[in-house]
């Protein structure tokens, strides 16, 4: 009965506390009120992704992308090399917000799902941007290896009407 109830208080009461606080959930993600904030994590790409943050002293190639309310991405198919360090400027041409994120599909169909139960949620890794309308910004991305990188927009609703991509890694 002792361990039940230690139990009820580690891995129920214990967590809820925690988050109540503005304490990091399970994932390291930083909780806030009324939102995620993702700020607070390593600025590290996760090991399922196909390239890692690039250096932005050491850019190969700058490929602008644009954003719409139409929910596409222009140009929606990239090619770079293996090895191939690009800065992507990001333009918002819509009205609404907008973001690029790079990733597996897997991993970009995940967090859309994470952030339609979690509608407020901010990001700061170094693999996404989130742009309001009109606004500019960058990613500067190395892709390592031969090979299909995704991207999409993850705001609910965006990436399920076709705004996603994809990079042509050779």
């Amino acid at each position: 009965m002792k361990l039940k109830t230690l139990s009820i208080l580690i891995f129920g009461v214990l967590p809820a506390i925690a988050l109540a606080a503005g304490e990091h959930d399970m994932d390291g993600h930083k909780m806030m009120p009324g939102g995620h904030d993702m700020s607070a994590m390593e600025k590290t790409a996760p090991p399922s992704m196909m390239g890692k943050p690039g250096d932005s002293a050491k850019v190969d190639r700058t490929i602008e992308v644009t954003m719409d309310d139409a929910m596409r991405f222009t140009p929606d198919n990239i090619s770079v090399k293996a090895g191939e360090t690009v800065r992507f400027f990001v333009r918002n041409a819509g009205k609404i917000p907008h973001e690029m994120v790079i990733g597996s599909l897997d991993d970009l169909k995940a967090h859309a799902d994470m952030m339609r139960k979690m509608p407020g949620m901010e990001h700061a890794d170094p693999n996404m941007i989130t742009l309001k309308a009109g606004q500019r910004g960058g990613i500067v991305w190395q892709f390592d290896k031969a090979g299909t990188v995704d991207f999409a927009c993850l705001i609910p609703g965006h990436m399920e009407a076709g705004m996603m991509g994809k990079v042509m890694v050779e």
